[in-house]
């Protein structure tokens, strides 16, 4: 009897171990469906100064295996503006969204842009970060506004 259990209990013990095996070997389907694959979720503006050029790029690439398409894209606030491709990006096209910053704020710039597609995982976001440093006015040197304005 209890070399039959012993027995029993080996074969069991084997049959969970193929059935282990058989299961890692198995090749993943590829997932079906746009995929936005960013080459980073922050873009930095590093420290600039102010009225430095607003316009930044974050780039990315349709991993899927369908068109992407980007219904909108939303800053956090007025001062961040991004502008999306209108139409469709094909899987394994590349691409990009503008972002411009309103570059005359001066301070730390913590906003974020949300990015929305048909990509099954659901909204993006992309960080803005940087800093920006006020520039001081030479004494006795009028601001460019100033020239165009009538004298008195």
């Amino acid at each position: 009897m209890k070399h039959l259990l012993s027995m029993l209990a080996i074969a069991l013990m084997a049959s969970f171990q193929l059935s282990a095996q058989a299961t890692t070997e198995q090749p993943e389907a590829p997932v079906s469906g746009a995929k936005m694959s960013l080459d980073s979720d922050i873009v930095d503006y590093g420290t600039i100064d102010q009225g430095s050029e607003p316009l930044r790029l974050a780039k990315f690439t349709n991993t899927g295996t369908e068109p992407l398409i980007i219904s909108g894209a939303k800053g956090s606030c007025g001062c961040t503006v991004p502008n999306w491709p209108k139409e469709p990006i094909m899987p394994g096209e590349t691409s990009q969204i503008e972002i411009r910053y309103d570059t005359k704020r001066v301070g730390a710039i913590n906003k974020t842009v949300t990015v929305s597609s048909n990509d099954p995982a659901g909204k993006i976001v992309i960080r803005v970060k940087g800093t920006i440093n006020k520039v001081e006015q030479e004494e006795g040197v009028p601001e460019k506004e100033s020239i165009f304005k009538k004298p008195n």
